[in-house]
């Protein structure tokens, strides 16, 4: 009875953790392609639409560290729970905007949400699932995120052609609410570390978080060299390096320095800040080229990009057996090697004229390269600390991402400006190209730090069996 309990415990948290993962991994990209229509009905200037964008982001990252340290001492279904009704709110409060600043206040409350969603809902599998069924459950997780990441411009598509933009806001609100409702009664509350919260490391690592991505999402319209986008990134750098000057001293760290001493964890987050930058940067671009220079809509748009999202899925439900013939650094590398071969490919036939199918091979090999690598490699991270200190890792982890997202969408943005530009199909297809390159070059960058992981201690790395335990987890 005991052991139908737990399967009937596990498959609800992995089918809510999965929903709100969609609602939330959906919602950061598919207002991309209802920018148009809300610039029009608003009267919104693209410098203000851009915040629309960059306000979801900016709260996202920076309140990833709290959000897990808030579920660690409060409980992480208790603040599962309130991430997914505070979403709701804010979703509604974004459908409802009579005006762009209040939009842009919403969705900076949206990201607040989504970050402490997030974390959370990767720190329940981790819990759930036991290490010999955790990388099955985290390639279903990751299928979910990527799919949500390439179908955004879609589901945009769809619902601002058949309803209005203001849609893309209401559906989240029957899928939140019932998540919600869901959680409260099937999920069982778990706690980390009860220790006191760390409120100067908060204080740090908020302020240096937001600090990075600010100069990361103003640098283009800015300048990289302006004393706005070089003072935000110095000063994000230096609160950063505080924080890790703090939590070697603090009694009760909310990150423990001591975890980066292993280089599964340590290797395995730079791995995902450098996929993360390749998967966003290349999704940005792709799309605006399926409607800049191959002329489609942005209804078709989304329907030219589901061969990646399709692969994303088969990637990820693949990760766990591949990774029991290869081995999960070399799976990692591989992977990462796969998806630059299909971004390379693209950045060398990328031209005007040319025809949509030509794209249809390399999205399909650029997929399943990311989602081997993300499913392993959360995997990897996760499995590198001891059950009580999920929570932390998640955090960690989340942060990581959102970082490299939106480091990879200002370099590849940066060579696209001086390579290309919007004036003719032409000039977008260079910089394009150039673009292209430049994430594939990331996707190699990462499958070089993950040899790092081959060089990990036999005992620092999970195998089929689960983790092994290490001589001294007191490093």
């Amino acid at each position: 009875m005991t052991g139908q309990s737990n399967k009937s415990n596990t498959t609800w948290v992995l089918l809510l953790a999965s929903a709100a993962n969609l609602m939330v991994a959906l919602d950061a990209m598919v207002v991309t392609t209802a920018l148009t229509r809300i610039g029009r009905e608003l009267g919104a200037s693209i410098e203000a639409l851009e915040w629309t964008v960059n306000a979801y982001t900016l709260s996202f990252a920076a309140f990833f560290l709290l959000a897990a340290a808030l579920g660690d001492r409060l409980g992480r279904r208790r603040m599962f729970v309130v991430g997914l009704l505070l979403f709701v709110a804010a979703s509604a409060a974004c459908a409802l905007a009579p005006d762009i600043g209040w939009l842009i206040a919403a969705r900076a409350v949206q990201g607040v949400g989504a970050a402490i969603v997030m974390p959370l809902a990767l720190a329940q599998i981790g819990i759930a699932f036991p290490p010999e069924r955790r990388a099955w459950a985290l390639g279903i997780y990751s299928s979910v995120a990527g799919l949500s990441t390439v179908l955004g411009p879609t589901v945009g598509g769809i619902v601002t052609e058949g309803l209005a933009w203001r849609w893309i806001f209401w559906m989240n609100l029957p899928l939140g609410l019932v998540v919600a409702g869901f959680s409260i009664a099937r999920l069982r509350e778990t706690f980390g570390s009860r220790s006191p919260i760390d409120v100067f490391g908060v204080v740090l690592s908020t302020a240096g978080a937001f600090g990075l991505v600010w100069g990361l999402v103003r640098a283009n319209a800015a300048g990289w060299g302006s004393f706005e986008v070089v003072s935000s990134l110095a000063a994000g750098a230096v609160l950063l390096l505080l924080f890790v000057v703090w939590e070697l001293l603090a009694s009760y760290p909310m990150i423990p320095m001591r975890f980066f001493r292993r280089r599964d964890f340590s290797a395995g987050n730079a791995v995902m800040f450098l996929l993360t930058g390749t998967l966003m940067s290349a999704i940005f671009f792709m799309a605006q080229f399926l409607q800049t220079v191959l002329g489609l809509g942005p209804l078709v748009t989304g329907l030219g990009l589901l061969p990646w999202g399709a692969a994303v899925v088969i990637g990820a439900r693949s990760a766990v057996g591949v990774a029991k013939r290869l081995g999960e650094a070399p799976t990692i590398i591989f992977a990462l090697l796969v998806q630059a071969a299909g971004l390379a490919w693209i950045a060398l036939i990328a031209r005007a004229g040319m025809a949509y199918v030509g794209l249809m091979a390399p999205m399909i090999l650029a997929g399943v390269g990311f989602a081997l690598a993300v499913t392993i490699t959360q995997k990897v991270v996760i499995g590198a600390v001891a059950m009580p200190d999920i929570g932390k890792a998640s955090g960690t982890l989340g942060t990581i991402r959102q970082l490299g997202g939106a480091f990879g969408v200002a370099i590849t943005v940066a060579v696209f400006s001086h390579t290309g530009s919007y004036a003719t199909p032409v000039a977008f297809a260079d910089g394009f190209a150039a673009a292209m390159g430049a994430a594939a070059a990331f996707s190699l960058a990462g499958a070089a730090v993950a040899a790092l992981l081959l060089r990990a201690p036999a005992w620092a790395l999970t195998t089929s069996l689960g983790p092994l335990s290490p001589p001294n987890d007191k490093l």
